[in-house]
């Protein structure tokens, strides 16, 4: 990682996830925040991988501006990416005191995760979480070309997840899905977790549910790359969403399903080049916006972060972002 092939953005994460478990570097007690209260056991073979991108979404979402104000000035992104990692290496980790700063104001920054542990209850599944011991799924080492790091991590994060006893997995990031599903059986000898996503689970059992929204709207939806070309997710959310009363579903001609357009999020691309990663955000947000929407509606941290920034840019007046796991919960009849 230090040849300086690898953007330096892409390092400051990879460095992250292999000293200290998460993307951005700050104690794994801070990702578990949000399931304070929630009753999540531990030593259960069905867990919840909660993941980095909800987990420290409201932190990304501030450090993302930051870069991309930076990368719009004379000195570009990739000089504060270098002195990011360097203040790291002193002992300095300013997301992690971020952290502890939005720590004292609640963190509410992960309501999709609590939504959908409490969707999952209503089907009648009680999923364990490690919380501060989850493992990290290190995909952006894969996707940034450090296959002997990923694997490594994966082995590890393998063993983790075997001494808690777990036998299977409901995943909710993409990203981190992906990674469990189709990479970890690469690199892992006799790899045996069954491995399944939050809407293939809730879109197997949808019958079981009263679903109305509180009010008539008009949604569109956003396909998340990892969950459209990876996982094959397509149908199932739109299953959902059009199972829901006082939900219509209105989309693009054409951009949607597997021509949906990127975000311009994920795999680290918004840490390289911040700009470009803004743009592409826009620009799909642009295409959503033409629905006539009043929700745009996704499922992927990166997702949502790019879009809300999109639609604020534009000036999506009344517009709303939201993860499809806090629709789902919104919409569940008591």
């Amino acid at each position: 990682m230090d040849s300086g092939l690898v953007p330096p953005g892409l390092t400051y994460l990879a460095d992250n996830i292999i000293s200290r478990q998460n993307i951005l570097g700050v104690t794994r007690e801070q990702s578990a925040r949000w399931a304070e209260g929630l009753g999540l056991p531990k030593g259960v073979e069905t867990v919840f991988f909660a993941g980095c991108g909800y987990q420290y979404s409201a932190q990304l979402e501030v450090l993302m501006s930051l870069a991309r104000g930076i990368d719009k000035s004379v000195i570009g992104a990739e000089l504060p990416m270098r002195f990011a990692r360097f203040q790291k290496k002193l002992g300095l980790n300013l997301p992690e005191i971020y952290s502890r700063v939005l720590a004292r104001g609640g963190g509410s920054e992960a309501k999709p995760l609590a939504a959908a542990v409490r969707v999952l209850r209503r089907l009648g599944i009680e999923p364990g979480y490690l919380a501060e011991d989850e493992p990290c799924c290190g995909a952006p080492l894969y996707h940034a070309g450090l296959q002997t790091r990923f694997a490594e991590n994966a082995r590890r994060a393998y063993g983790t997840l075997k001494s808690f006893g777990v036998k299977r997995v409901i995943g909710i990031v993409p990203y981190c899905t992906n990674a469990l599903y189709h990479l970890f059986p690469r690199y892992v000898a006799d790899y045996d977790l069954e491995v399944k996503h939050f809407l293939e689970v809730v879109a197997g059992k949808i019958g079981s549910l009263q679903l109305r929204f509180p009010r008539k709207v008009r949604v569109t939806y956003h396909d998340p790359c990892q969950l459209v070309r990876f996982l094959k997710i397509v149908d199932e959310p739109r299953r959902i969403l059009r199972a829901i009363e006082n939900i219509e579903l209105v989309e693009p001609d054409w951009t949607r399903a597997e021509w949906a357009t990127c975000c311009g999020g994920g795999g680290g691309f918004e840490a390289v080049f911040p700009e470009l990663s803004q743009v592409l955000g826009s620009n799909r947000a642009a295409e959503l916006l033409e629905t006539g929407a009043d929700i745009i509606v996704t499922h992927c941290p990166g997702c949502v972060m790019q879009l809300k920034e999109g639609v604020r840019e534009l000036k999506g007046e009344g517009v709303e972002v939201l993860d499809l796991a806090q629709v789902l919960d919104m919409a569940m009849v008591t």
